[in-house]
């Protein structure tokens, strides 16, 4: 049995403690809010986000950051990506060497273009272990059956937190690919609103297999460019959390990119799904960043939903100017080394 703290009481949170607990672990979840603290312990419920869900007595939340950090052999952050510095820095001053770091968020940090696991090292000087995978917290607290991927470039603390989540209901795979690992779930969240748009807009099947086909490549060739391995972006962190996050109500940056396709205001939109939405700090991110290189490809899908989001784009405009994008005799790059 280990003593595990996870910082974050959201869904995901929530739904990685009681996997931990059912697997026997002594889970401490750290929060801030002290009636959802008290639900937590008192009645066994985050009713915030799984109001039928009684949680496993092996689950004590706190308020308490300093303690949830002492207790813990492992860590896990299950925060935003934009609060990731935040609590870096926050539990600084409690870390040992000997504790084990593990990021969850699917995000980039936007003035740095960081990754989770960069910003974490920055901060705390440890090899991280990464978390991802298709994944919706919902269907993971009800223990149908769900397959991630531990990434990490040290090997044996990948395998100790594959050996810790490893359930009859939730297998983990590791993988050394870091960079791939994070750079496909991030970018899948700019692939899924555009997803989201497009059911918005109430186009059809055709086109959310074009989207999810050609955001493959897009985040497959910007994740090879920073370092990542092409493989990765065909495995579960890749094409696997894609489909899942183009295609499922379960993923908020769909509900969102639903909401935006609708005519909603980003503010309006916002509201609506009323969590936090990854894919649209991670949209500017990727975009800004991206004008500033010298590459020799673009990344068509990101730059519209940028435009859409930040610069008051008609998404059907945006659409419009997806599909008559140059050059006219465009040749698809699976098939470009075969003769004709």
């Amino acid at each position: 049995m280990k003593k595990i703290t996870i910082i974050g009481g959201g869904s995901w949170g929530t739904a990685i403690a009681q996997l931990l607990a059912d697997n026997g672990h002594q889970v401490l979840l750290y929060l801030r809010d002290k009636k959802q603290k008290f639900n937590i312990n008192q009645r066994r419920r985050n009713a915030k986000y799984f109001p039928q869900k009684e949680l496993s007595k092996n689950i004590t939340a706190t308020l308490n950051l300093q303690e949830a950090v002492n207790l813990a052999e492992i860590i896990f952050f299950a925060v935003p990506t934009y609060a990731t510095r935040k609590v870096a820095q926050a539990i600084r001053p409690f870390i040992t060497d000997k504790k084990i770091i593990v990021s969850t968020a699917k995000g980039i940090e936007e003035d740095t273009f960081l990754r989770n696991s960069e910003i974490i090292k920055e901060v705390l000087d440890l090899p991280v272990v990464v978390l991802s995978g298709p994944t919706h917290a919902e269907e993971v607290i009800k223990g149908l059956p769900t397959a991630a991927v531990v990434a990490s470039l040290c090997q044996n603390k990948a395998v100790e937190v594959q050996d810790l989540l490893m359930s009859a209901s939730f297998r983990v795979y590791t993988n050394p690919d870091l960079v791939g690992v994070e750079f496909a779930g991030a970018i899948k969240n700019i692939i899924a609103l555009a997803a989201g748009i497009a059911d918005g807009l109430a186009y059809g099947d055709n086109t959310k297999a074009a989207l999810v086909t050609r955001g493959l490549h897009e985040m497959s060739r910007l994740g090879y460019t920073m370092g990542g391995k092409l493989l990765t972006f065909a495995g579960l962190t890749g094409m696997g959390d894609l489909v899942v996050t183009c295609t499922s109500m379960h993923s908020r940056n769909r509900r969102f990119g639903i909401k935006i396709g609708e005519g909603l205001e980003l503010s309006e939109a916002y509201k609506s799904i009323n969590q936090v939405v990854e894919g649209v700090r991670t949209t500017r991110a990727v975009y800004e960043w991206f004008k500033k290189q010298k590459f020799d490809f673009e990344i068509p899908i990101t730059r519209e939903i940028y435009n859409v989001l930040f610069n008051n784009k008609d998404p059907l405009q945006a659409v419009d100017d997806l599909m008559l994008r140059g050059p006219k005799h465009e040749i698809e790059e699976v098939v470009q080394d075969l003769d004709w």
